[in-house]
């Protein structure tokens, strides 16, 4: 790294890589059902936690209300976000019936937990304006 950049803890390094890449994540139960209760936000955070690690990402927050979990995921450039939300998605799904079949039973049937969709966004670091004013900067070479 550049001896005129402060260190950040935020940016990661891979053999040939260096990057800093957030998303913001969105997950619905089916049917948007009011499931979730604070023990059950409490474990499907642990679960997504341990999922993520597995995958070389980290869940950087997590929250969520009686219908939806929001997640900020930093990952590394290797992992397709459609194969983290997959994991994120099927391993939860399959630990939080298993854990409270009880309570999720009164909510949801079927063998779904998670609807199809989710909602994914890019975050972080410099608004998209001032990425765009950093390169129009750039001093190309004369000719």
């Amino acid at each position: 790294m550049s001896p005129r950049w402060e260190p950040d803890p935020n940016i990661r390094r891979g053999r040939h890589v260096v990057f800093n890449l957030h998303a913001h994540l969105v997950f619905n139960p089916k049917h948007r059902r009011s499931v979730f209760t604070d023990a059950i936000l409490t474990r499907c955070e642990q679960i997504m936690r341990d999922t993520c690690d597995k995958f070389g990402a980290e869940l950087a927050e997590f929250n969520g209300a009686t219908d939806h979990v929001h997640l900020l995921v930093h990952y590394p450039p290797s992992l397709t976000l459609s194969t983290l939300v997959g994991s994120l998605k099927g391993v939860s799904a399959r630990l939080l019936r298993k854990e409270f079949s009880a309570h999720i039973r009164q909510y949801l049937w079927g063998d779904h937990f998670w609807s199809p969709s989710y909602f994914a966004a890019s975050c972080g670091g410099a608004p998209l304006a001032i990425i765009k004013e950093y390169i129009e900067n750039q001093k190309r070479p004369e000719s």
